[in-house]
């Protein structure tokens, strides 16, 4: 690889808040990434529900490629997402209606409806997947009958700006593994689920593996943005399947976090595990990179420290320097349902839960935010506690990656509740998973791996008992 001449790749990395177009060049064994543009995201309310604006994303990730096509030649284009929200197109391509946003309250109460109709044990074997009242199959519930009639297509996040890049439609298998009607041991859909529920199977698209080559831009595409003869290739189109590819990791003894607004808790294993224990667990497999699969549990991440600063408006470095100057004092579960929808009275929601535990209720900012974050790093050894258990692999060290692998304090937090060495970073992990699996294709992780290694600055934490 060190002699190869240098090849340019364009990664769009779609979050909950925010969105990214970044450069990636590969050269020499090592991978620089640089971002080109940025832009805020986020759900619009309307009528009492949420949704995304997906036709604004769309001309966010164009001018982002406008200012890539300025950089030379480049070789392909991939798009990660954020999982379980999707687009339902007519039988002309077009869009049915406005993209739903998982936090949107039409989801109350659906997925508890869709488990008293289907068992969890029925649900869980044929999928393997953490119940969470936003996953795709209670979307698929929620959506009226006559909607789903008209639909040609479902296309996850990624997967319909991959449709408006280059015309081909297809679900990638990362995404595909998280909607709870995939069946990660035969790889295809698990339609029983959805007939079961009367919702119909005949608008799912074909499974493609990440590292395919869906075709060129299109020539609107080409024109609009002064791209030429550029590849669209399926990345992991699940940003956590992203990062998870980019885990700087050495050996099997190792667990990841990635975290953000949410917090990714697991460990990789080559097969699914689904155990009445894992059921217990309620943790989730998930398709990663290279035919593995990601053992994990889905934690409330910074979500709750971001709605916070919301109203605080407090620059992050020093809220955390702040956080990281006051004791310990309580501690939430970050899974509480009150903490999942948005709203100004976050903090709020802290201290009552506190309240109600009978514990100390932080105050001030950096009071709510030790709490959260001590919170986190408990959540976060109880998970690693039950995947050690559930899947017989010993853990030794836990990789951090992406924003939250900034966070120095959590980062510690997370070595002191684990009793296990903690390395940091990348921060980019995901667009690093993104732009190494379109440049390598299906080449072993291993390889991929040591390219991160070669082009990250990492940084350990040891376990020390004193907070």
């Amino acid at each position: 690889m060190s002699k190869a001449v240098a090849t340019r790749h364009i990664a769009v990395d779609l979050g909950a808040s925010s969105g990214r177009v970044a450069l990636g060049t590969l050269e020499g064994g090592r991978l620089h990434v640089e971002i080109l543009h940025r832009f805020p995201n986020g759900g619009v309310p309307v009528r009492g529900q949420l949704y995304w604006n997906v036709l604004g994303l769309w001309r966010e990730v164009l001018h982002g490629l406008k200012l890539a096509a300025q950089h030379g030649e480049i070789q392909s284009i991939g798009v990660n997402s954020w999982a379980v929200d999707y687009g339902l197109l007519d039988a002309q391509g077009d869009l049915l209606g406005a993209v739903h946003h998982y936090r949107s309250p039409r989801l109350d109460g659906v997925m508890q409806r869709v488990r008293a109709k289907l068992t969890d044990e029925a649900i869980y074997n044929a999928t393997g997947i953490q119940f969470l009242p936003f996953n795709t199959l209670y979307q698929l519930a929620a959506e009226p009958s006559e909607r789903l009639a008209r639909a040609d297509k479902l296309l996850m996040i990624p997967d319909l700006l991959h449709f408006w890049l280059c015309g081909v439609a297809v679900t990638e298998r990362t995404n595909a593994s998280s909607t709870q009607f995939f069946n990660p041991q035969t790889g295809k859909w698990a339609t029983e689920l959805l007939d079961a529920l009367n919702i119909p199977t005949e608008f799912l698209p074909a499974i493609a593996q990440s590292g395919t080559t869906l075709g060129l831009l299109t020539p609107e595409v080409e024109r609009e943005t002064g791209l030429k003869g550029v590849q669209v290739i399926l990345p992991a189109t699940h940003d956590t399947a992203s990062a998870v590819a980019a885990v700087p990791a050495e050996g099997r003894d190792w667990a990841y976090v990635s975290s953000g607004t949410w917090s990714l808790v697991g460990i990789e294993t080559p097969q699914p595990i689904i155990t009445p224990r894992s059921l217990a667990e309620n943790l989730t497999n998930e398709a990663g990179v290279g035919g593995t699969n990601r053992l994990l549990k889905n934690v409330m991440g910074l979500w709750i420290i971001q709605q916070c600063n919301e109203v605080w408006k407090l620059d992050y470095a020093d809220l955390y320097e702040q956080a990281a100057a006051v004791a310990s004092c309580s501690t939430i579960d970050p899974d509480d349902a009150r903490f999942l929808p948005p709203g100004a009275d976050m903090a709020a929601r802290v201290q009552a839960y506190c309240s109600e535990t009978n514990q100390s209720v932080p105050q001030t900012p950096a009071e709510i935010t030790r709490c959260v974050l001590d919170s986190l790093a408990h959540k976060t050894a109880q998970i690693l506690k039950a995947l050690e258990d559930v899947s017989g692999q010993a853990i030794r060290v836990v990789h951090v990656v992406g924003g939250g692998s900034q966070i120095a304090l959590l980062n510690q937090l997370i070595a002191n509740a684990c009793g296990k060495w903690v390395i940091a970073g990348p921060v980019e992990a995901t667009l690093m998973g993104n732009l190494l699996v379109q440049a390598l294709g299906q080449t072993d992780l291993p390889t991929l791996r040591q390219v991160v290694r070669a082009s990250t600055a990492l940084q350990t934490f040891s376990p020390n008992p004193q907070p």
